[in-house]
């Protein structure tokens, strides 16, 4: 069992993951590109779904360097488009098979309002519908592996998030608070489909993590939508921990063979240090409010989880 406390646990922990099929959203930038050439150069079969294909093949040429023995595929995913999900979950069960560990990374930050290809508010429609549809597409991959793993990215930012399933886009559009709501909705659905593997008696085990406050373009991206300059978060960065250190929490979610369903890693120290166990708030355990999200949460997207 593991213990809630600083144990020093590093990218050096991260054991031999030859044999195992992870696949990754937003895998070509920030905390996702920096797990994923962890999780290469420990000899995982890669698959970077990503937005921008040509980003990603920039990035998984750096990875393909560094880790020549790995097979590394990029696919396209737009989390914000449903069909986009749908094929690329269609072409990965063609071309990849079983998948061992989802990682569901991808996000986007404190944007200005807009709505997804569907019409649903774009944090929580990207964040949190797409995260929930693509894993709804690969489960029966999962499914194949003999111990398959889901890891859903959240942020210590759910603390400050409300849920409320029926009204999701809230009464009024706040970019920081809508922002809170699609990580609450990460944490939600992270717990829930661990009791509902539990239940159906299932090999798959749900995990859930936050980087705590590191150093990426997430917060860039936010800034120059709203037409402003990025050079605030710049300075921020120099209070920030890495992008690597900042993906320790993700690398020991997804392969640490101890973590247990329904675990939530993160810094120990909040918002920097080794990752380990942290708690997350009361509302991300309401068992009421993850049922009713989930069960919106499939008639907005079309996608039910066959166990």
């Amino acid at each position: 069992m593991l213990a809630m406390s600083e144990d020093g646990w590093t990218a050096a922990n991260v054991p031999d993951q030859s044999g195992k099929t992870m696949v990754i959203t937003g895998a070509n930038s920030g905390i996702g590109f920096e797990a994923s050439r962890v999780l290469a150069q420990r000899g995982a079969r890669l698959v970077m779904a990503v937005r921008r294909p040509d980003a990603g093949e920039v990035a998984a040429g750096i990875i393909r360097t560094e880790a020549p023995e790995a097979e590394v595929l990029v696919e396209e995913c737009d989390l914000g488009d449903l069909a986009s999900i749908q094929r690329c979950a269609g072409r990965i069960a063609e071309t990849v098979g079983s998948v061992d560990v989802l990682i569901n990374n991808a996000g986007i930050m404190a944007v200005p309002y807009g709505t997804t290809t569907d019409g649903h508010e774009r944090q929580l429609g990207t964040n949190h519908l797409g995260h929930f549809a693509l894993t709804g597409r690969l489960l029966p991959r999962l499914l194949e592996s003999e111990r398959g793993r889901v890891v859903t990215v959240s942020s210590d930012a759910h603390r400050f998030g409300r849920v409320d399933p029926e009204n999701l886009d809230g009464d009024r559009y706040r970019r920081w608070g809508a922002y809170g709501r699609s990580k609450l909705a990460n944490l939600l659905f992270a717990y829930e489909l661990d009791r509902k593997a539990r239940s159906a008696g299932v090999a798959l085990t749900s995990v859930a993590c936050h980087p705590g406050y590191a150093a990426t373009n997430l917060q860039g991206r936010a800034a120059r939508e709203r037409g402003r300059s990025g050079q605030i978060w710049k300075l921020g960065h120099r209070f920030a921990q890495s992008a690597a250190d900042g993906a320790l929490p993700t690398l020991r979610a997804a392969t640490d063979p101890d973590a247990g369903g329904g675990s939530y890693f993160g810094p120990t120290g909040r918002q920097r240090g080794p990752a380990g166990l942290v708690r997350s708030s009361g509302r991300s355990h309401d068992t009421g409010t993850a049922g009713r999200l989930w069960e919106i949460s499939e008639q907005l997207t079309g996608v039910r989880f066959r166990f």
